[in-house]
């Protein structure tokens, strides 16, 4: 099992925003990855932790040929551009933009008095030329919820053999996974695979033995054959 925390990653930031970048594959930002950040895991290509600052935003911005999921680990955030413009996320929405070949830009900002967090992660589409797409989830409190990746004879999620779930553990709760996954612990603690986790850790594992010793959000990224 290896471990890293965010302790280990520099702090950068742009705009309103301060954030640690814990995946930067070497695929995508070659000489640019910093040595401590982690590689990803099939098209999973990129990960950060990000603070907004109080009334903080990242400005309008565009993408394209990349998937863009943003997980509110605490507060929320308003989304702006030009999918599902003025959709907002609260504290365990989870929201997934497909740029496609058609491309989109956004704005995410913090609409509170106090900074929040959220983690953007970016996967490489399998299909260049898709069309732009938008999906939100708000899982409830204990469950554990697909909300990237599956096959394409489905629309509940954005097709990819790379999948996440996610899970809004209460207090006890226990999840495992085998195979190969990287687990990122965006909230809370817990035991995992025997050790105690706190919240800012990734994990990359091939067994995974989840238990939340108080309410927490797990991020899993693995990939499937289908």
């Amino acid at each position: 099992m290896d471990i890293l925390t965010l302790d280990q990653l520099p702090q950068g930031g742009f705009a309103g925003l301060k954030e640690k970048r814990v995946v930067t594959d070497e695929r995508l930002f070659g000489d640019r990855k910093h040595p401590a950040a982690s590689n990803g895991l099939g098209n999973f290509v990129y990960l950060a932790d990000a603070n907004f600052l109080p009334h903080g935003e990242t400005g309008m911005h565009p993408h394209k040929e990349i998937d863009v999921i943003s997980i509110m680990a605490k507060g929320r955030v308003t989304h702006g551009g030009s999918l599902e413009h003025g959709q907002g996320l609260d504290e365990g929405d989870a929201q997934v933009q497909r740029a496609g070949g058609e491309g989109f830009s956004h704005n995410e900002a913090n609409p509170d008095n106090e900074p929040n967090q959220l983690i953007q992660i970016w996967v490489l589409p399998e299909n260049e030329g898709e069309p732009a797409g938008y999906k939100v989830y708000q899982p409830e409190s204990g469950e554990r919820i697909r909300i990237y990746g599956g096959k394409k004879d489905q629309d509940a999620t954005f097709d990819s053999h790379t999948v996440i779930e996610m899970l809004q553990a209460e207090k006890g709760q226990q999840t495992q996974h085998t195979g190969e996954v990287l687990a990122y612990l965006s909230k809370g603690s817990a035991i995992i695979n025997g050790e105690e986790i706190k919240a800012g850790t990734l994990i990359r594992t091939h067994e995974l033995n989840f238990s939340a010793q108080e309410e927490s959000q797990l991020i899993m990224v693995f990939t499937e054959d289908f």
